[in-house]
C-alpha cells in the first residue's frame, strides 16, 4: 500500500522560506512522477511543481516559478519542496502526489495523494 507523509508546512512572514519533505512508503520510486499540490480555501486545487522520478526533469506553475525547487532523494524515497521569498497568495494546503503523467501539471490526475500540511504566509 503506497502511503505519502507529509511534513515541513508552518507559519512564515511574507518574504520568507519553508521546505517541504515528502516520503513515499511502498511506492515504486522509478519512472514515475512526484510533486506538490496545494489548495486554499475557496479555491481549486493548483498544481506546484513535480518532478521525474527516473531522471531530473522538473515541472513548476507560473505561479512559483523563480522562487519554489523541487527536489528528490531516491534513496530516502523523499521528494522536497523548497519554498523561497513565500508570499500571502501562498497560503494553502500542500498536498504531496504522485503517479504518471506529471509532465503536465494542469491536466495532472495523481494516482496517490498524502494527508496534507499547512502553509500559511502573512503580510
Amino acid at each position: 500500500q503506497v502511503q505519502l507523509v507529509e511534513s515541513g508546512g508552518g507559519s512564515v512572514q511574507a518574504g520568507g522560506s519553508l521546505r517541504l519533505s515528502c516520503v513515499a512508503y511502498g511506492w515504486t520510486y522509478s519512472t514515475s512522477y512526484m510533486g506538490w499540490f496545494r489548495q486554499a480555501p475557496g479555491r481549486e486545487r493548483e498544481g506546484v511543481a513535480s518532478i521525474y522520478t527516473g531522471g531530473t526533469s522538473t515541472y513548476y506553475a507560473d505561479s512559483v516559478k523563480g522562487r519554489f525547487t523541487i527536489s528528490q532523494d531516491t534513496v530516502k524515497n523523499t521528494v522536497y519542496l523548497q519554498m523561497n521569498s513565500l508570499k500571502p497568495e501562498d497560503t494553502a494546503m500542500y498536498y504531496c502526489a504522485a503517479g504518471r503523467g506529471g509532465y503536465e501539471l494542469i491536466n495532472w490526475n495523481p494516482s496517490h495523494w498524502g494527508q496534507g500540511t499547512q502553509v500559511t504566509v502573512s503580510s
